[in-house]
């Protein structure tokens, strides 16, 4: 019957020990907590805009963590609106990674779209672009500058696409 005691006591000595960091005190951080907008700057760089129907355009976007340790998994939620909201899909065969940023690090991730012709029934003219960061409902909309967006063929949605975040620096 001694078995019971040496278990439960190994058990609570295992559980303790997750509990702790490398420096043996309280972990405190929440690197695994999502990043949230607030806590993150949230940038559109100089795109390189697609100057004609049927051209293609990439706009990036560039995230800097200003607050505490917080993580990105998964992709970005990115919707288009021209008063009724589009999703982007992820780019087909991209594979998101899971990063850890701490205070000052920095992210980004690209906007792929093809431009559309002004006032064809597939094109979307969208008017905003919003951006939500994975695990969470907060987003942050900006205003679209890059003309129409065109729609697929198959009329399932626009043709555009979002890449997965990649850690920018060292």
């Amino acid at each position: 019957m001694r078995a019971i005691p040496l278990t439960v006591t190994a058990l609570a000595a295992a559980l303790l020990l997750t509990a702790c960091d490398d420096g043996g005190g309280k972990s405190g951080n929440n690197a695994d907590s999502a990043c949230e907008i607030g806590g993150v700057s949230v940038q559109i760089g100089s795109a390189s805009v697609a100057p004609a129907a049927g051209d293609t355009g990439e706009i990036p976007v560039s995230l800097t963590n200003q607050s505490a340790p917080c993580t990105l998994d998964h992709f970005p939620d990115v919707v288009l609106s021209d008063g009724s909201d589009t999703t982007v899909p992820a780019l087909k065969g991209a594979k998101a990674q899971k990063l850890k940023l701490a205070k000052g690090d920095s992210a980004s991730f690209s906007l792929t779209y093809v431009r559309g012709k002004e006032g064809a029934g597939n094109t979307l003219a969208a008017k905003t672009v919003k951006v939500t960061l994975p695990g969470t409902d907060t987003g942050r909309s900006f205003p679209w500058k890059y003309g129409p967006v065109a729609g697929k063929a198959d009329g399932s949605g626009p043709d555009a696409s979002v890449s997965a975040f990649q850690q920018v620096g060292d």
